[in-house]
This record gives structure tokens, sequence and C-alpha cells, in this order.
């Protein structure tokens, strides 16, 4: 499939009718550049299920605050507009992920954990960003499994009785990666260039010019996850982190292996977020 044509209809996902309402009012509602922080809290206070899973998110082990947030206006002031919006767009494709890669949720979210206990040794004042890029890095897994729901059904079966990794099934099949879809996403959707590159290079960290340390973390953070086997993200391979990552984190073995535990005794409490 030609590149254009791919990146088109992934653009036009909004205008597909598998597309929850929920989700299609909010894909409209973060592409407004003017969107302010008072036109995304009544968005989310518009409807109860998604009042409930942003305050449930930003009170999990995930992000840690030592007060508990009890309104959405305290959520959007602590946050901040960008990450607001990046939370919001997680949690609203919960049930696409659930029903369309079953444990891509529970990875998703074990990343964003994972990168939110890196940051805060090694990039505490990116730490809202980090993990809310975390949360998204495989939106393309999502955006590609909807758009094309056969074709990323196959792809996902060779993967699997082929042993290949799902990226390189991608590329086979669509001539892109999840990585690159999802970056073509946050770019339409107005989410910061930091962001983007993340999610572009998170497999590339080495590739990331504007944010290597953040794109390191997350990359980093996504194979730790694999290897404690948290969720599931479309294959079962844990690749090797790239030198790069490992030389700008400089994580020290005792470093890693706070990380592990702090990983370990988190995980099943933020699994049931939602439950």
């Amino acid at each position: 499939m030609d590149t254009w044509v791919l990146r088109s209809k992934v653009e036009s996902i909004d205008n597909l009718p598998t597309i929850p309402p929920i989700l299609k009012k909010l894909l409209q509602i973060i592409e407004n550049p003017n969107l302010s922080l008072n036109d995304l809290g009544s968005f989310i206070l518009s409807d109860p299920v998604l009042t409930s899973r942003v305050l449930k998110s930003v009170n999990s082990p995930v992000y840690g605050f030592p007060c508990r947030i009890s309104t959405v206006s305290q959520a959007l002031i602590l946050l901040g507009l960008n990450v607001v919006r990046g939370l919001l767009l997680g949690v609203s494709v919960y049930d696409v992920m659930k029903n369309e890669i079953v444990g891509l949720w529970e990875h998703s979210l074990g990343c964003a954990l994972t990168a939110g206990i890196i940051a805060k040794k090694k990039a505490p004042n990116y730490f809202e960003e980090v993990t809310v890029a975390a949360l998204l890095h495989d939106i393309g897994k999502v955006i590609l499994s909807l758009t094309f729901p056969q074709r990323y059904n196959n792809l996902m079966i060779e993967t699997n009785s082929d042993g290949s990794f799902i990226f390189e099934s991608e590329k086979k099949y669509f001539g892109v990666t999840h990585a690159g879809v999802g970056a073509w996403l946050a770019q339409k959707w107005s989410f910061p260039l930091g962001l983007v590159e993340v999610v572009e290079y998170h497999h590339k960290p080495h590739l990331s010019r504007n944010v290597p340390l953040q794109t390191s973390i997350v990359h980093v953070s996504d194979i730790l996850v694999r290897a404690m086997g948290m969720g599931f993200p479309g294959d079962n391979f844990v690749p090797s982190p790239h030198p790069s990552a490992w030389e700008i984190l400089y994580l020290t073995d005792g470093e890693l292996r706070e990380v592990l535990i702090e990983m370990e005794d988190a995980f099943p409490e933020a699994a049931t977020i939602f439950t």
C-alpha cells in the first residue's frame, strides 16, 4: 500500500464506524489548536465514565501523587494541558485495546509505570511527559488494528507463528511500523514535538534528536516490561536495549534493581485501576 494512501486512511480514523462515540468526540476535541484547560475539563466532566477513569489514573501508582486528587480541575492544574490530553487519549482507548489486542493495555500501563519510576531517578523534570508518552507509545498498534482489522489480525497470527517481532511484520504488511503510525497521529493531534519523537523512535532511541533522554527512558521501559511479562505487546520477544539508551540513562546495577522491585510492587495495583 502506498504510504500516502495509508497515512490518509490512518488519519481518517475518526470516521470509522467501529470507533466508540466517546473516542470519536475526543479526537475532534484534541485536534483543536485553540483547546483550553476549561474546554478539556468540561469535556471530561460531560462523561462520568471518563471522569472516573481520569481520576483513577492520576491517583494510581503510575503517578504516585502524595495527596489524593479529587477533582478534574486539580488534575488539569497539576498535569497541564498536553499531559492530560495524552492521558485522556490513553484511558479512552482502554476498551479498544482490551478488545483488539488482549494484554496491550496492561503492557502500555506497565510502560507508563516503569517510565515514571526511571524518570524520577534520571529526569524528574520530565516525569509527567515521559509517563504519558510511555502510555501512548503503542497507540499505532491500536490504530492499525482498527483501520485494517483483518489484515492486522493476519499479521498477528503470522508474527506469533514465525517468531518475528511485531514491528517487522508491520513493516512487511504495511511498509511502516506502529511507531511511524503513532507519530503521524500524534502530529495530527497537535501533541508536542517531544511526545511525537518518543512515539516514533521508542524502538530506535539513537535516532531521537530533540528528546534522547525521554526516548531512552521509554525504550528501556518497554524492554523491562516485556522482560517482566507485564501484559502482551503483540509478540513474545525481549529485545536488547540499544547501547545509546544505556549510555544516556547510565542506570547502575543498584538503580536497576530498585526499578525492578518498584515495578513488581506497584504493577498489580496499577493494573486493576479500571476493574
